[in-house]
């Protein structure tokens, strides 16, 4: 039997998807399974070993009939004994309609479908929704994510044996999810103060905050555009701990075991999409402009020692 697992986006939530995808994995060792994602994470699904096949799906409008009946023949034609529907989002949904009958068994929050989970009527972490969704087809709890195949030779940045990752970024197009910049300066020079060298992790976007970062910090290590994602993850294993704005690459260094404190605004609710492990703190404020450098100084998780 074929087995379909769609999950699209964003990065965080791909990465607390992982336990998923490596539980049904187990659940279906000899079966052909196939995941349904986007671009960007393509490469990520197929290094984790999970599956036999990657789909990209761009997306398309729903009413751009033609490219959208195009992936749902496609879908058909793979002949999938069950869907997996990890993003339970409203396009996903309109995939379950558009499918037709005879419909595979689906796995998901689409009205009618085989194996049906409400979408929750208060804060519920996203992880434990899916938990409770794999359950339903018997999958036991898929525990934490293990990023354990993503490996990387990190001694070509030359860091020293104590470092605090800082990841200052986020969405562009959503500025409220960032802590102003010169509240991180402030708080890289008070790391170093400790002997913890600040290492800054971003890309493109947030180029200008780094750089004002480092000009306030001169022990401050600029990594800015030079890692991918194994890279952070390697990083993090060595890391004293680590501060950043709910971002993707926080997801990506809690869950390797990095003691971290990641900052919320009202713009996220960490109940449903907070990093998961006894080693995660959280921090919100209504606006990141009212979080002060003595706050996230008091929140700091224990410094791990290596």
């Amino acid at each position: 039997m074929a087995i379909l697992v769609i999950k699209h986006s964003a990065l965080g939530d791909v990465i607390l998807a992982l336990p998923l995808f490596q539980a049904i994995r187990r659940h279906h060792p000899k079966e052909h399974l196939v995941l349904l994602t986007t671009a960007p994470f393509a490469d990520l699904a197929r290094a984790s070993g999970c599956f036999d096949e990657i789909w990209c799906d761009n997306r398309p409008k729903l009413w751009n009939l033609t490219t959208t009946l195009q992936l749902m023949r496609k879908i058909r034609n793979g002949h999938f004994g069950r869907i997996y529907d990890l993003q339970g989002s409203q396009r996903t949904r309109w995939y379950y309609r558009l499918l037709g009958r005879p419909r595979p068994e689906w796995v998901g929050n689409a009205s009618g479908c085989s194996h049906y989970i409400p979408n929750p009527t208060r804060p519920v972490h996203i992880s434990e929704l899916r938990r409770q969704q794999l359950a339903l087809v018997g999958i036991p709890d898929p525990g934490l994510p293990d990023l354990s195949f993503l490996k990387s030779d990190i001694s070509r940045f030359g860091l020293p044996p104590s470092y605090a990752l800082l990841i200052p970024g986020g969405s562009p197009h959503r500025p409220a999810k960032r802590w102003p910049a010169p509240a991180f300066a402030e708080l890289a020079r008070h790391l170093a103060e400790r002997r913890l060298t600040p290492v800054l992790i971003g890309r493109e976007p947030e180029q200008a905050e780094i750089a004002q970062i480092k000009q306030a910090s001169s022990q401050a290590i600029d990594l800015c555009n030079r890692t991918d994602i194994a890279d952070l993850a390697a990083l993090a294993r060595s890391a004293a701990l680590a501060v950043g704005n709910d971002t993707g690459p926080m997801h990506i260094v809690a869950a390797a075991g990095c003691p971290s404190l990641v900052l919320y605004s009202a713009e996220s609710d960490p109940r449903k999409n907070a990093p998961r492990g006894d080693w995660v703190r959280t921090l919100q404020r209504p606006s990141l402009d009212q979080l002060t450098v003595e706050d996230v100084l008091s929140g700091l998780p224990a410094v791990r020692q290596h």
